[in-house]
């Protein structure tokens, strides 16, 4: 019997709807490299990033603190994006975490996908709406998908 905690999938589940595992749609293994990266890597990986971006843009950009520097900071967080993830397939944050972004036909993130991608994922409302496979929004716009290396 699950908890309250658990959710609508577990309750869904438990009353006897098969869901399959994150990624299996996709063609995804359930565990190990090439798995869907779970949430908790995701959010440590984007913690490390955008710490990463207000640090260049602190001592960098802004010469300090000023109300313009979360603004820098998302800049940078941006063009970070769209340069690391459009050609080596992830940023520091997400190396350090062992995940990688992959193009869901292609195995590869094209520039303009990786532009879209993090566009949308500064936006952020994008990245708070997800799928039965745990991919936001804006993954599934630009048919991406953040897996375990």
């Amino acid at each position: 019997m699950g908890s309250w905690l658990s959710g609508p999938r577990a309750a869904m589940e438990e009353a006897g709807a098969d869901f399959g595992y994150r990624g299996e749609q996709l063609g995804l293994p359930q565990e190990g490299p090439g798995s869907i990266a779970r949430p908790g890597r995701r959010l440590g990986a984007l913690a490390v990033d955008w710490g990463l971006c207000v640090l260049i843009a602190y001592g960098l950009i802004t010469d300090g603190y000023s109300p313009a520097t979360s603004n820098w900071a998302l800049l940078v967080f941006f063009v970070l994006g769209v340069l690391t993830v459009g050609t080596v397939g992830f940023t520091p944050g997400k190396r350090l975490f062992g995940l990688r972004v992959v193009g869901v036909d292609t195995g590869r993130v094209q520039p303009l996908r990786s532009l879209v991608r993090t566009l949308l994922l500064c936006l952020a409302l994008p990245a708070l709406i997800w799928d039965r496979d745990g991919r936001g929004l804006h993954d599934r716009l630009a048919r991406t998908v953040e897996v375990r290396i």
